[in-house]
């Protein structure tokens, strides 16, 4: 499956740890996020991410792209409700594009850990043929 990942910055550290904690299972998947946050991702688990650009110079755009053209199968967006600004990825444009899209989404560690927990077990299989379906 191809999994999502994006953060503002003052969420970068949280998705790190993230990330090293998940990292079990997040290998055994597809990892697509914007540029800072995916090669921070890659620099503490070594793992390999495709990255798109920055978010606040288009990344967020290509992300959302890749979400509409139902290339992603879960995004993990953790983002900082009180400091939303121009220079960091559009929140709403993202979730509103989840949604849009029926991709599971979230927005913060509990359900996080939620989702990526459900992937491991199984729950998220449906999206696999999901996919098969568009062939």
């Amino acid at each position: 499956m191809n999994l999502g990942f994006i953060a503002h910055n003052s969420k970068k550290s949280l998705m790190e740890d993230f990330c090293i904690a998940y990292k079990g299972i997040i290998s055994k998947h597809e990892i697509y996020a914007t540029g800072t946050t995916g090669r921070r991702i890659e620099e503490v688990t070594f793992l390999r991410v495709h990255k798109f650009l920055a978010g606040s110079v288009g990344g967020d755009k290509q992300f959302i792209e890749m979400i509409e053209r139902e290339g992603l199968d879960l995004v993990i967006f953790f983002y900082n409700p009180s400091m939303i600004s121009a220079k960091e990825p559009d929140v709403y444009k993202i979730i509103k594009s989840c949604d849009q899209f029926n991709i599971p989404l979230a927005t913060n560690i509990a359900t996080a850990e939620a989702l990526i927990l459900s992937l491991s077990r199984g729950d998220l299989d449906w999206r696999e043929q999901f996919h098969k379906d568009d062939f």
